[in-house]
């Protein structure tokens, strides 16, 4: 771990993440079903939490994903819903590496509670200055895995969180 970077995070402190950010802005989310971020949202969305797509591709077509308007930015995103009366809990980057640090920034302004980088994302000076700001963040990991690992979504899949068991929860614990 370089100087810059955080503490490793707990896995209680990733379940209290999931738990209390239940609105997740999904930048880079494909309207692709084949997509790792199409069906890490859609496993998102399956489990109670609200998708807030941003595509700027689809956005510019007046499209939506996953049945949710799609928006150009995170700002546009945030915008639309403070007029609805909701916010931005997380911002869950399906991005490169080097795109992070506007994203950032965006998380920032915008009063998110928690910057998400998806797994091989890393970027340890925007990390910093979100951290900075009070926000959470979470590098190079899944929220679709992590959250199957710590709420008992995986069932089947044989990892030993001891949380695995060969019933699946019909409601999870939160």
């Amino acid at each position: 771990m370089s100087p810059a970077a955080g503490p490793p995070l707990l896995s209680s402190q990733l379940r209290a993440i999931l738990a209390r950010c239940r609105t997740i802005a999904v930048v880079g989310l494909s309207p692709q079903w084949h997509r790792p971020s199409h069906f890490a949202a859609q496993y998102m969305q399956a489990h109670g939490y609200r998708i807030v797509p941003v595509n700027p591709l689809v956005a510019s077509a007046g499209g939506s994903i996953l049945g949710q308007t799609a928006y150009a930015s995170v700002t546009e995103a945030a915008r639309a819903l403070a007029a609805q009366g909701r916010r931005i809990d997380m911002v869950d980057c399906f991005r490169r590496s080097e795109d992070i640090a506007p994203l950032a920034d965006e998380a920032i302004a915008i009063g998110a509670a928690c910057l998400w980088l998806q797994l091989g994302v890393v970027n340890e000076e925007a990390a910093a200055r979100a951290r900075a700001a009070g926000l959470d963040v979470v590098q190079d990991r899944c929220v679709k895995i992590e959250h199957a690992r710590l709420f008992g979504g995986l069932g089947w899949a044989g990892v030993n969180t001891k949380v695995i068991s060969a019933r699946r929860p019909r409601q999870l614990p939160y």
